[in-house]
């Protein structure tokens, strides 16, 4: 039996008919058409997945759409605004961070989570926070840049002072 649950994807208010069992990444991909989130492993080891709940990252194939209800979700479609590229992605492609793609968008959904909280991550800092992230075609070193470029340019947007830490 299907119930109808309400939450903001993306700024913009919705509602569906979902299962119970439903998981957020199927509804977002099979009920709202917002196939940016990718389908990878369904048990929350490979972050391909990956959006914000509230701010923080989560793997929405192992959240339950029910669990949102009241909730803000943001997903990749969702970090273009006016349709300007996120500095995220923009330094994913200027940094070559991105081969086949798969893996982007839960990478930068979980870049976007830190850098929402931490506007200097060190690079230990940004490696931690995409430990739950797998790409099987780079060695890291590309969406690390990619991600300290980024951050350095919303650090600079938001005229945040130095922290004095380093990257």
């Amino acid at each position: 039996m299907k119930e109808l649950v309400s939450f903001v994807v993306n700024g913009d208010p919705v509602e569906v008919a979902v299962e119970a069992g439903t998981t957020l990444l199927e509804c977002l991909r099979e009920e709202l058409a917002l196939t940016g989130s990718k389908q990878g492993c369904d048990k929350g080891d490979c972050g391909a997945c990956t959006v914000l709940l509230d701010g923080r990252a989560v793997l929405a194939c192992i959240t339950l759409t029910h669990a949102v209800a009241g909730r803000e979700v943001t997903t990749i479609e969702g970090l273009a605004v006016a349709g300007r590229l996120h500095p995220l992605q923009e330094a994913f492609d200027t940094e070559g961070a991105a081969q086949c793609g798969f893996c982007t968008p839960g990478m930068i959904m979980s870049a976007a989570a830190l850098v929402e909280q931490n506007v200097q991550p060190t690079r230990e800092e940004v490696r931690e926070a995409l430990s739950g992230n797998l790409c099987r075609c780079t060695g890291y070193t590309k969406i690390l840049d990619a991600v300290a470029k980024a951050a350095g340019e919303l650090q600079a947007a938001r005229g945040a002072p130095g922290t004095g830490r380093g990257r």
